[in-house]
């Protein structure tokens, strides 16, 4: 049941076989890569093709040693020409080209039986909120004049609206005329109290304050 459907020559059903699945499973791979995430939608088609892609590399390869090396030279090119993703859209790729892989030595079935054994594992640890930060946590940067001493400096505010903080980093910018902080902190409620904001701008002099959740690193 799992051996491959190709034989010692490629044939036009078997290729037609192989790249249908590729399409269908790396379009079941954008539907798992989307579940509860923002993707953009050339991720999303670049997850539907990329199977095919590999699959129509591998079964051109074929055993040919000298081709495979200059197709692993070929690919190890393309991080150069990506933007950078975050893990989650990492194992999505490795996910769709392990598929291709698969159909591309005629593993049809063996491919298919892999992407539902992921998709289930990667739908189930989503779902379970596997892994992310409580919605009370924060990255908070401030940003302070240089004549400030920052020990201490908020301590009573982050008593009365924190469970917990710690300072993280310390940069200087401006010519090191400022001094931007930055502190994870654990609020006491999911939200940002604006009366916690507030009070902090009246110890920094209403310079720049950012609060970001700590999972994205996207600064609300």
């Amino acid at each position: 049941m799992l051996n491959s459907i190709i034989g010692t020559e490629i044939t036009l059903t078997s290729f037609f076989i192989c790249t249908a699945v590729s399409l269908l499973l790396g379009a079941g791979t954008a539907f798992v890569g989307m579940f509860r995430t923002r993707c953009t939608q050339s991720f999303l088609i670049t997850l539907v093709i990329l199977p095919a892609v590999v699959q129509m590399i591998i079964m051109l390869v074929n055993g040919n040693i000298g081709a495979g090396v200059a197709v692993a030279g070929t690919f190890s090119l393309v991080r150069f020409r990506s933007a950078p993703g975050n893990a989650r859209e990492i194992s999505s790729i490795f996910l769709a080209m392990a598929i291709g892989l698969a159909t591309g030595m005629g593993y049809v079935a063996l491919a298919a039986l892999f992407f539902v054994i992921m998709a289930a594992v990667l739908l189930f640890l989503s779902a379970m909120d596997f892994g992310q930060a409580e919605m009370s946590e924060r990255i908070l940067k401030i940003t302070i004049p240089e004549n400030l001493d920052y020990e201490g400096l908020f301590d009573d505010l982050f008593e009365e609206y924190t469970k917990n903080c710690s300072l993280e980093k310390i940069r200087t910018s401006n010519m090191g005329t400022l001094y931007e902080l930055q502190y994870h902190i654990t609020l006491k409620g999911s939200r940002m109290p604006k009366e916690f904001l507030d009070a902090l701008r009246c110890r920094n002099g209403n310079l720049n304050i950012v609060c970001g959740r700590e999972e994205s690193k996207e600064l609300l």
